[in-house]
């Protein structure tokens, strides 16, 4: 391992050897050992000893029974907690993002900028604490009062992707903890310190405060943790990020057993660009948005639909920005562009290039591997109504499609199965506004003259169709994380039923 690397791992805690679950202490784990190599040069940065069912078991009865203290915890309280804990993220977060960066290979600025959405979410939650509120109704009876009011669910399930190491679990911790929810966590096997060191920093702090047990960690296979956290009814709820394929399964299982889910799954993004647009922004969005994380973001650039009049000049400037791109080491500030997650996603790239030449796409450049895990960002040529483009890639591959009247391009946009985020470039008032109108884009998020990319955590992230229709952050995603009790309070010292209803004994 780097020296850098040994002592960014020093500083956070993380040992050669550590164990895979917490509860209320680390637990000496039985399962399988799991290497975690970073994709920069492929080293071994430590080894985890995975949980197992047993392990599993431990922790979810640990976290189920501190709940019952927890969510008697006044909501200002636990937000007072979670103001410490987005304290103490702030003191680290250089080198959580750092290690964010060398296990999952995103760019320094990235690795950085995710810590800090967790740091942004915590002071979210904050405000949050004093406001989960319910309505006050009148009632149709006299002397009566309705009101409507908000408990915890219990323990919270969440599992999340390696893309996002840590800001996805952020978005579900913060808002479930000042609504007074414990949470299991179980993250990506490809990223597993990236959570062990987010888990040492915030426990501790709950720990501190006497609620050691409040966040858990579970680092197991899917076959031993995922699964069974499914079909756990302690987990009332179970917030997942990842494919379509594993989201449709997670929901049919959590569905079987009428627990909740909340799916953040496909996304498939595009940008719209009008001719009245500034092609200058609409390269640098369209730049970052495709090629940014390396393409493995859900709010990624897939695909660019450009009016007939400037696409050629769009092309030339996005062929121009692509050569200039900075591949390589991304611990190396200049660096723009860093490697795929593995050797697997390389080759699922080259096979997707592969497939989009059969379906009589142009690659207009890159593609090539260049060695290791880093790939050239691919730019292609192609037209609407292809069958593949309705398929999310999670690699750096950017379509351009040019479309001729609005209408023609905003069909296009929304001719795919996923529906996350979508963007508009134009300096027209009917074009923005027919794009954000009901005849507009279908995605859960839509953006005027800025990217795909970049969500903001007081806006609700999430999407419709495939991405799952889940929210998170922002707006009212915390009702997500409690239930909703109805309540009636009869003063009057008489019977009267609703509706008018006589039942006079």
């Amino acid at each position: 391992m780097p020296t850098q690397a040994a002592e960014i791992l020093a500083r956070l805690g993380i040992e050669s050897e550590n164990s895979g679950a917490y509860s209320d202490e680390w637990i000496d784990c039985a399962g399988q050992e799991l290497v975690s190599h970073s994709p920069i040069d492929g080293s071994v940065l430590a080894t985890v000893r995975m949980a197992d069912i047993e392990d599993y078991d431990d922790v979810v009865y640990k976290a189920s029974k501190i709940f019952a203290r927890w969510r008697m915890t006044p909501a200002p309280q636990r937000g007072l907690i979670v103001r410490e804990i987005g304290e103490e993220l702030r003191k680290h977060k250089d080198d959580l993002g750092a290690l964010v960066t060398l296990e999952m290979g995103k760019i320094l600025s990235e690795g950085r900028g995710e810590v800090q959405e967790i740091i942004d979410i915590a002071d979210f939650a904050v405000g949050l604490s004093r406001q989960l509120q319910g309505q006050t109704m009148h009632s149709e009876r006299p002397m009566h009062r309705m009101y409507e009011q908000w408990h915890p669910l219990g323990a919270i399930g969440v599992i999340t992707s390696f893309n996002f190491p840590v800001a996805v679990w952020g978005w579900n911790a913060m808002l479930a903890l000042v609504c007074g929810d414990c949470v299991v966590w179980k993250p990506s096997l490809k990223t597993p310190l990236s959570a062990i060191a987010i888990q040492k920093i915030c426990g501790a702090v709950l720990e501190k405060h006497g609620f050691a047990g409040v966040l858990t960690l579970v680092i197991g296979t899917n076959e031993e943790v995922a699964e069974r956290m499914l079909i756990d009814k302690r987990l009332p709820m179970i917030s997942f990020t990842g494919s379509v394929p594993i989201g449709r399964r997670v929901s049919s299982i959590v569905n079987e057993r009428l627990g909740r889910t909340l799916l953040e799954l496909g996304g498939n993004g595009a940008i719209i660009a009008m001719n009245d647009a500034d092609v200058d922004m609409v390269v640098r969005a369209a730049v970052f948005g495709a090629v940014g994380t390396t393409g493995q973001r859900c709010t990624s650039t897939r695909r660019l639909f450009v009016q007939k009049g400037i696409t050629e000049q769009v092309v030339e400037k996005l062929v121009a920005a692509y050569e200039k791109l900075r591949i390589g080491d991304p611990m190396d500030p200049e660096t723009l562009v860093g490697p795929l997650i593995d050797e697997a996603a390389v080759a699922f790239m080259k096979d997707g290039l592969d497939r989009i030449r059969e379906a009589s796409a142009t690659v207009i450049y890159g593609g090539e591997k260049i060695q290791g895990c880093y790939v050239k960002p691919a730019i292609v040529r192609a037209v609407a109504g292809l069958k593949i483009l309705k398929e999310e890639m999670f690699v750096p591959i950017l379509y351009v499609i040019e479309f001729e009247h609005l209408h023609e391009g905003i069909l296009a946009h929304n001719n795919v199965p996923q529906g996350l985020s979508s963007a508009m470039f134009t300096s027209s008032v009917v074009s923005s506004e027919t794009f954000l109108s009901h005849a507009g884009s279908d995605c859960g998020m839509a953006n005027i003259n800025l990217g795909t990319s970049g969500a903001e955590i007081g806006g609700a992230f999430g999407g419709e169709k495939e991405t799952g229709g889940g929210r998170e952050a922002g707006s009212d995603a915390w009702k997500s994380y409690m239930r909703r009790q109805t309540v009636t309070i009869n003063w009057s010292g008489e019977l009267p039923l609703a509706q008018g209803v006589k039942f006079d004994l």
